[in-house]
């Protein structure tokens, strides 16, 4: 499913399937667009009866969080939002950049026309894209990303770096105007270019220079929003 959904109270649960696994992904989409800021404070007892469920599946999917590091029970007191590990935000950029430039570098030395005209069709789509609905762009860009993975036949990759990387997914929803849309199109644009040239040099610098645009505003991010960090370490060059 998406990592973008609607509001909580636009989204019902399907009462075929397991409670417990929507849950979550309610749950955490809602923490890595900002929804929920960190540190606020989410009620088991409110979620069981909004649902018309028993909190047992709401339990679950708190331990879920809390394992992914979205979420922390504080004896006492209650379960919060956690703040954003700042750590896990460089690392989880880190293990991203190695891995995807690795996509495409690989991408770029087996010719796919089919798989070229799709990016080049999302690229357009990105670009009708209205400017002031930065979730939907998000999502234009996840599917960019998750089909590189998929057209080198790495669908399950992807799938292990959506867990790694969302602490940068949720710094990137908090100030989204500190990554404008036109220059990351254009270094969309660039990545399909070099994939099609069959460059792969070029794929993979095109790809690397994309995922370190965070470095350059993380330090802002956190500057303006301190309170949204657990912790920080001075960013090198």
């Amino acid at each position: 499913m998406s990592l973008i959904l609607g509001n909580l109270d636009e989204w019902k649960l399907d009462q075929l399937t397991a409670v417990s696994p929507q849950l979550r992904l309610i749950l955490r989409s809602r923490i890595i667009r900002n929804d929920l800021r960190p540190a606020t404070k989410i009620s088991e007892p409110e979620l069981a009866k909004h649902y018309n469920v028993s909190r047992q599946p709401v339990r679950e999917a708190f331990i879920t969080l809390v394992n992914e590091g979205l979420l922390e029970i504080r004896p006492q007191r209650g379960t919060f939002v956690k703040r954003i590990d700042y750590e896990a935000v460089l690392e989880g950029r880190f293990v991203r950049e190695a891995v995807e430039a690795d996509i495409v570098k690989t991408l770029a030395g087996t010719p796919n026309d089919a798989l070229v005209a799709d990016l080049r069709g999302q690229l357009e789509h990105q670009k009708q894209l209205s400017k002031d609905v930065p979730e939907r762009f998000i999502l234009l860009d996840e599917k960019f990303h998750h089909t590189l993975a998929d057209g080198a036949g790495l669908g399950k990759v992807w799938a292990i770096l959506d867990s790694i990387k969302v602490q940068m997914d949720r710094v990137r929803f908090i100030t989204f105007e500190e990554f404008p849309i036109d220059k990351l199109i254009e270094q969309h644009t660039q990545i399909v270019d070099c994939i099609e040239q069959q460059n792969s040099e070029g794929a993979e610098k095109a790809m690397r220079k994309h995922l370190r645009r965070i470095l350059q505003s993380l330090p802002k991010v956190q500057e303006l929003y301190p309170d949204y960090f657990e912790n920080s370490r001075e960013l090198g060059p």
